[in-house]
């Protein structure tokens, strides 16, 4: 065992840990032997001062062996997954997996709860009455072989040092550390069983990666990691300057969710979600390039057997699956309020970040590791950059419980969307894909 201190020490004044040293810090993190305070200060060292590869791949694999690797041999078709780094209003995960199902791949997604102001699936999801997130490693592959689709929590044997670590960096500002991220993510998804991954790495201010230079390094870290491991693994670098559709919060996120695979499609979201799924079909020998694989997409989407899946997801975790149709069940908050334009023109700019911020202090998100979330609150029919606004029409309609929140949210919300009488077309959102 190394003296935790000393490889903190190590860390913090640049240097380089060797994969023994990080081996046996995690491992005695993960067993109680190391508090939280000294991983804390081992992961803001690292924050501080990065990892080199072989140290990221080290942290990763040691995540990794503190618990086991889920068995998928019993699963007939392709084992796929995909990971989002995080962005305000991505509920991709809720329309992904369905559908890939949809299109013949098995989808174990283990996802997580929100970091710093972006949303988590399993939060969203927890909205839904009834529904499970808490299935073991067996209960998880039983629901796969039946539906080929299912959206749990970190479970308690797969990479559980990294489930502590996880909670930790969102409450001591270390949550945008590439070596962190590549080994969080890959750890989990590494554990799964995979035949292919695919990433969609968000760049912009309302991602923890704000420059392109720094989202392409993150992504070429996780595709480079996974390729040493064995996995395909496909990135995806998006734009998150401005949130990603019309909602953004957790029941309200689900409503959009479900009526996208219920036909609603357009837009961002819809572009976002169809390529990532394209690209873990293609990845596998069921479609022979991207642009097919697009095209098995837009006709799972178009069919409804993308909502089937989702439905038969939803029963097979717990949930009734006519929620669906009766979309007035799910949680909402006490009061709405209208947010109006203060000039006619062309919407030119959507503040990812200052929305994002607004629906935490509403209760949309976790202040502290602790904090509960509330359910309801956030913001729906939200405008998009390039489209028209009459003076006085809503931008947006709030969702919220009143109080000293609600004002706080105004306050952020007040710049949150510029105005211009010149026209403006939207930038594209997809930005480019690598690949090992």
């Amino acid at each position: 065992m190394q003296v935790p201190q000393w490889v903190i020490e190590t860390k913090r004044d640049g240097g380089t840990l060797s994969k023994d040293e990080i081996s046996d810090f995690i491992h005695g993190y993960h067993q109680g032997q190391i508090p939280d305070y000294q991983m804390a200060a081992l992961a803001m060292a690292i924050y501080l001062k990065g990892m080199t590869f072989e140290e990221t791949a080290f942290l990763t694999q040691a995540m990794m062996d503190t618990g086991q690797c889920l068995d998928t041999s019993t699963l007939t078709r392709p084992v796929c997954d995909k990971h989002s780094t995080g962005g305000i209003g991505d509920k991709v995960s809720l329309i992904l997996a369905p559908l890939a199902a949809a299109c013949g791949l098995d989808v174990p997604m283990i996802s997580g709860r929100g970091l710093g102001i972006t949303g988590g699936t399993l939060d969203k999801l927890e909205t839904i009455p009834g529904f499970r997130t808490d299935l073991n490693e067996e209960e998880l592959i039983d629901v796969v072989r039946s539906v080929h689709a299912c959206i749990v929590g970190q479970t308690e044997r797969l990479a559980p040092a990294d489930k502590k670590l996880y909670a930790l960096r969102d409450v001591t500002a270390t949550v945008p550390s590439i070596p962190l991220i590549t080994a969080s993510i890959m750890c989990k998804k590494m554990s799964e069983g995979l035949d292919s991954l695919v990433l969609d790495v968000k760049v912009g201010r309302g991602a923890f990666m704000e420059s392109m230079e720094r989202a392409r390094d993150l992504a070429m870290s996780m595709v480079r990691v996974g390729k040493e491991m064995g996995t395909h693994v496909t990135a995806l670098l998006t734009r998150m300057d401005e949130p990603l559709g019309r909602t953004v919060g957790n029941a309200v996120e689900v409503q959009e969710s479900i009526r996208m695979l219920q036909g609603d499609a357009e837009g961002p979201l819809w572009e976002v979600t169809r390529e990532l799924t394209a690209l873990m079909l293609a990845s596998t020998p069921l479609q022979p390039d991207v642009e097919s694989a697009r095209n098995a997409v837009q006709e799972a989407l178009e069919s409804g057997a993308g909502f089937m899946c989702m439905k038969a997801m939803l029963k097979a975790q717990g949930a009734n699956p006519d929620i669906c149709e009766n979309l007035d069940r799910l949680p909402a908050a006490s009061q709405t309020m209208a947010f109006s334009a203060d000039a006619s023109g062309t919407v030119t700019d959507v503040d990812a970040n200052a929305i994002g911020r607004a629906v935490l202090v509403l209760g949309g998100g976790r202040m502290k590791a602790e904090d509960a979330i509330h359910p309801g609150v956030g913001i729906t029919d939200l405008i998009r950059s390039g489209e028209q606004i009459e003076k006085g029409a809503p931008l947006f309609t709030l969702h919220h419980e009143g109080g000293e929140r609600l004002a706080k949210a105004l306050e952020l919300l007040q710049d949150a969307i510029q105005i211009s009488p010149e026209p403006f077309t939207a930038p594209d959102i997809l930005l480019e894909t690598i690949t090992s």
